[in-house]
């Protein structure tokens, strides 16, 4: 495409902008958003939008921004949606990013930090081999770089940039949103889908450039109480209950090879996160996640036969579980709008690339929209090592996904 080479330098100024704003969020603590930060990308992107001319709204209270752009000499017009989150993993720092590009990477070992000795080695890195001659987005090796997902934003940006400066070029309509929390399982929450206006949406998020999600988890979390009963160990026979104990039993009968260190692929799996105990009382937090439903379902039904297994032995009650829904797979949506994946493998084509995909062992903001009643597949943003001082985005991905976003919303 003859605009690449603008694509390229329009994306890599953007996320230099965008990755020096910290937006970090944090554990959910009642608020959403979870940092007032996010405001601050938040309302950038709400002034850029009036600057390019496109009809835009910010919702401060939900740190929500929506942009519009109508559908022009379109012979079909079937509104889509383009979404992307602009918060940051709390998982290392992410306030002070110091962003930098590195021209046309020879390969090897790149010194973030001289002063701090801070490498990032090829050796732990196999993925940089593939971007030898690239530009890359680097940080200083002391904070997180952001390009998750603002790699998305920057790429999204400039497909409104473009299609502003070029009214000539037929295309369906196109909502943009950008979002917050989408870290701390924001799920688009607070998206409001009769304002976007959208029939469907691809969220872009994610590493690889060309790969893409139409299935995810089903989720839950679960919280496990048990109620012991203490006395004196001196005279404890038959009247102490120990929680721990009773604790200690429930995790043992958990399936020793469903845990994520032994899984891949389709795999389930049962993941305890906490356990805090005593006598008197212990706490075990753990998620389940499966792609399919029945299975996640055997799931649900194994924590409570354990339960009560323990239960008919040490009194009812004793060993309580609660689930908390947290995201379906938005496959048993997708499968009902096989067009939304032929589209996207049809514009990753279009770019040039061979479309690949796998099961994403997780959930997207699309996994909860699915299920609200807008089908929303994943495209991936094409940063790399995310939610760590090693990250990196090749600026030729971003450009790239503008490609693939032009032909996606042309018809």
């Amino acid at each position: 495409m003859s605009d690449y080479f603008e694509f390229h330098r329009k994306t890599e100024e953007r996320l230099l902008r965008y990755a020096a704003i910290s937006t970090q969020s944090k554990p959910f603590d009642g608020t959403w958003p979870t940092t007032d930060c996010q405001r601050d990308l938040a309302r950038l992107l709400f002034s850029e939008l009036h600057e390019l001319g496109i009809r835009a709204a910010f919702d401060e209270a939900r740190c929500v921004v929506y942009g519009w752009l109508p559908a022009a000499h379109a012979a079909e017009d079937r509104s889509i949606a383009l979404i992307a989150h602009m918060d940051t993993a709390p998982d290392v720092k992410g306030s002070g990013v110091k962003p930098w590009v590195l021209r046309s990477y020879p390969g090897g070992d790149i010194v973030l930090n001289e002063a701090e000795g801070i490498i990032l080695r090829a050796a732990d890195y196999p993925n940089l081999a593939q971007y030898v001659g690239q530009d890359l987005v680097l940080t200083d090796g002391t904070t997180l770089l952001g390009g998750d997902d603002k790699a998305a934003i920057a790429a999204l940006m400039t497909l409104a940039e473009y299609y502003a400066a070029h009214p000539e070029l037929p295309h369906r309509t196109v909502c943009l949103a950008f979002t917050p929390d989408e870290e701390m399982g924001g799920l688009s929450r607070d998206l409001d889908l009769k304002l976007l206006g959208a029939e469907f949406a691809y969220t872009v998020d994610g590493d690889h450039l060309g790969w893409y999600q139409n299935q995810t988890f089903n989720a839950a979390q679960v919280t496990v109480t048990i109620t012991g009963r203490s006395v004196h160990p001196a005279t404890a026979k038959g009247i102490m209950v120990n929680a721990s104990d009773l604790a200690v039993e429930f995790l043992n009968s958990l399936p020793p090879q469903e845990k994520p260190q032994f899984t891949e692929g389709v795999d389930g799996f049962y993941h305890v996160t906490s356990l805090q105990s005593d006598c008197e009382h212990a706490e075990i937090h753990l998620i389940i996640r499966d792609f399919d439903r029945k299975s996640f379902q055997h799931r649900q039904d194994v924590l409570l036969e354990i339960a009560h297994r323990i239960n008919r032995r040490w009194g009812p009650k004793r060993v309580v579980v609660a689930f908390q829904q947290q995201y379906r797979n938005m496959g048993d949506v997708l499968e009902q709008y096989p067009f939304l994946t032929a589209d996207l493998e049809a514009a990753i084509r279009a770019a040039g690339l061979e479309p690949k995909s796998e099961p994403f062992r997780g959930g997207t903001d699309g996994s909860a929209l699915s299920f609200r009643g807008l089908p929303c597949p994943n495209l991936s943003a094409g940063y790399e090592n995310a939610h760590g001082r090693f990250e990196f985005v090749p600026v030729p991905s971003m450009a790239k996904n503008v490609e693939i976003l032009l032909h996606l919303t042309e018809k």
